[in-house]
C-alpha cells in the first residue's frame, strides 16, 4: 500500500469507526482478516473509443465533439466561448480523463495548475491536492441559513491576463479539514468527484420502462434485504419523475439529470463558467468580468463553404458536440476473466449487490442519434452491461450530504454505474477514499439500504471478499 493510501486508510478508518457504533457487525479491518484492493488495473485504458457500429456520420460528429471536449477555454483572446467568471476547471478533459477521454478524476489533480494560469491569483483550497480527486463544492446553506444545495466554483478569473479589470473574490471554503478525504473542515461543505462517461449513449437509450421492471423484479428479496430505491425527480401527482416531462431522470451522483444535452449544459455552465441555449443566463452577472456575448456558446449560424459534406459538426453548439460525444462513446472493456473473478462475479450475486448494481439493462428497440427516421444499430437494442439499477437509494447517515436534488433526498445517491470501476482511482461521492474495500464498507450506516447486503460480504471467507474485490476491479 502506498503511503498516500495509509494516510487515507487511517483518516478514513477513524470515519467509519465514528458512523457504525450502532452497528453489532465487525468491520473487516477489525476481524483482521480484510480482503486487499490491487488497485487500479495496469495494462490498456480499454475505453475512450466510439461505440462499435458507428455510421461514418455519427463517428464524424464524435469525433468533433472529443475535439471540443478537449479544448482548453480561455477568457478572451482565444478561440472559444470564454472561461469564467467562476470556474472549476478550464477544460473538459481535465476532469474526465481517466483512464482515458471521458472517463473520471486523473491520480494526478490538474487544478492546482489552473489555479494560478494565466496570472489568476486563486489560492488552492485545503481539499484540493496534487495526489488527491478534483472536487467540486457544494455549500448546504447560505449565510441566513436557509437551504443553498448549489455548486461554489473554487476560482475565478480575477487577475488573468485576459480578463483585466475584473476583481472578484473566491468563496471561502475555511475551516480545513483532511485534504486527502475531504472530511472535517467546514461542515457547511460537501463535495462531488467527477463522473465517468463511458457508456454514457446506452445509459440515455435505456427505456423508462426497462429501468421500472427491473425495479420491481425480485421485490420480495429487494425487501428483505431493506433495498426500497426510486427514480428521481417530481411531477405534481406523479412523484420520482422529471418535473418537466413525467419521464425518468439518470445523470449525476442523485440522477439530477435528465439527459446528455441537459448534462452538458450543466457542466459547461457550472465548472467553466460558460452560459449556453440551455443555461443562459452568467452564474455571476458582475459586469467588470463579462467579456463575451451570451449566452457564450450557442449554434453557429454561419453558412457553411460550398461543397462542404452535408454531415458538417460545425454549426452545432459546443453542448450539443459534448453530448454527441458522450452519446456514441464506448463503455469500457473489461478485463480476460480469471477464476478468481469468475467466482466474485458469483458471489457479487449471492450476497445481494446486484440487486442495485444491475449487471445490465436493454436499450431503447429504436434509437435515433441524427435521424428520427433511421435508428442508431450503434444505440439500438444494445445490452448495457452497466452494474446500475439508474435508480436512487437512502446510503445513510455516513455518505449522507445533505443536499436534496429533485426527489433524492440528503442521504440518497443513484446507484454508481460500475463498468470501468476497475481504472477508476477514487470511490464515492466525495472521492474519500482511493481503496475499494473501504468503498464497500462506507455503504454500511444508519440508515442505509445496503446494511444487510454489507453485512452478508463481511461473513463471507475472506478468499471470497476478495474474489469478489478483484472481479470489480476487472471490470
Amino acid at each position: 500500500m502506498t503511503t498516500r493510501q495509509n494516510v487515507a486508510v487511517g483518516a478514513f478508518g477513524a470515519f467509519v469507526a465514528a458512523v457504525l457504533t450502532t452497528s453489532c457487525v465487525r468491520t473487516l479491518a477489525q476481524t483482521g482478516k480484510a480482503p486487499v484492493d490491487p488497485g487500479v488495473r495496469g495494462g490498456a485504458a480499454g475505453a475512450g473509443t466510439p461505440l462499435p457500429g458507428l455510421t461514418a456520420d455519427e463517428t464524424a460528429f464524435f469525433t468533433d465533439g472529443l475535439v471540443r471536449f478537449a479544448e482548453i477555454e480561455v477568457v478572451t483572446g482565444g478561440n472559444n466561448n470564454g472561461l469564467g467568471p467562476r470556474f472549476n476547471s478550464n477544460q473538459c478533459l481535465s476532469c474526465h480523463s481517466q483512464p482515458a477521454g471521458g472517463g473520471s478524476s486523473p491520480a494526478q489533480n490538474p487544478s492546482i495548475r489552473i489555479a494560478t494560469l494565466n496570472g489568476a491569483k486563486n489560492v488552492v483550497p485545503w481539499f484540493i491536492t496534487q495526489d488527491g480527486p478534483i472536487r467540486e463544492a457544494r455549500f448546504k446553506r447560505n449565510p441566513d441559513g436557509s437551504n443553498d444545495g448549489g455548486v461554489h466554483d473554487l476560482f475565478v478569473i480575477t487577475g488573468r491576463s485576459d480578463a483585466a479589470g475584473c476583481n472578484i473574490a473566491q468563496p471561502n471554503f475555511l475551516p480545513a479539514g483532511n485534504p486527502l478525504t475531504g472530511q472535517g473542515g467546514n461542515p457547511n461543505i460537501i463535495f462531488r468527484i467527477p463522473t465517468p462517461v463511458f457508456g454514457a449513449g446506452l445509459i440515455e437509450a435505456i427505456s423508462d420502462s426497462a429501468i421500472l421492471a427491473n425495479m420491481q423484479a425480485n421485490a420480495p428479496r429487494k425487501a428483505e434485504l431493506g433495498i426500497s430505491g426510486h427514480p428521481n425527480a417530481h411531477l405534481s401527482g406523479n412523484t420520482n419523475r422529471s418535473a418537466n416531462d413525467g419521464t425518468i431522470t439518470r445523470f449525476g451522483w442523485k440522477a439530477q439529470n435528465k439527459s446528455l444535452l441537459m448534462f452538458a449544459g450543466e457542466a459547461y455552465n457550472v465548472e467553466m463558467g460558460i452560459s449556453n441555449q440551455l443555461f443562459p443566463q452568467e452564474r455571476d452577472e458582475t459586469t467588470s468580468c463579462l467579456f463575451t456575448a451570451t449566452p457564450n456558446d450557442a449554434l453557429n449560424f454561419t453558412t457553411p463553404p460550398t461543397g462542404t459534406a452535408t454531415s458538417n459538426p460545425a454549426v452545432i453548439s459546443d453542448i450539443e458536440a459534448f453530448a454527441n460525444f458522450m452519446r456514441m462513446l464506448a463503455p469500457p472493456t473489461p478485463a480476460p476473466e480469471t477464476p478468481s473473478t469468475v467466482n466474485g462475479r458469483a458471489a457479487f450475486a449471492t450476497v445481494g449487490c446486484v440487486h442495485c448494481h444491475t449487471a445490465s439493462l436493454t436499450t431503447g428497440k429504436r434509437i435515433a442519434s441524427g435521424s428520427s427516421t433511421n435508428p442508431s444499430a450503434a444505440l439500438s437494442n444494445q445490452t448495457a452491461n452497466l452494474f446500475s439499477d439508474l435508480l436512487v437509494h437512502h446510503m445513510g447517515r455516513g455518505l449522507a450530504d445533505g443536499i436534496t436534488q429533485g426527489s433524492a433526498g440528503p442521504d440518497e445517491f443513484r446507484t454508481a454505474p460500475l463498468w470501468g470501476v476497475g481504472q477508476r482511482v477514487f470511490f464515492l461521492h466525495d472521492g474519500r477514499t482511493s481503496n475499494l474495500v473501504e468503498a464497500i464498507e462506507a455503504h454500511r450506516s444508519p440508515g442505509s439500504e445496503a446494511n444487510r447486503v454489507i453485512e452478508r460480504f463481511s461473513r463471507l471467507k475472506t478468499q471470497e471478499q476478495q474474489d469478489i474485490i478483484n472481479f470489480l476491479r476487472s471490470l
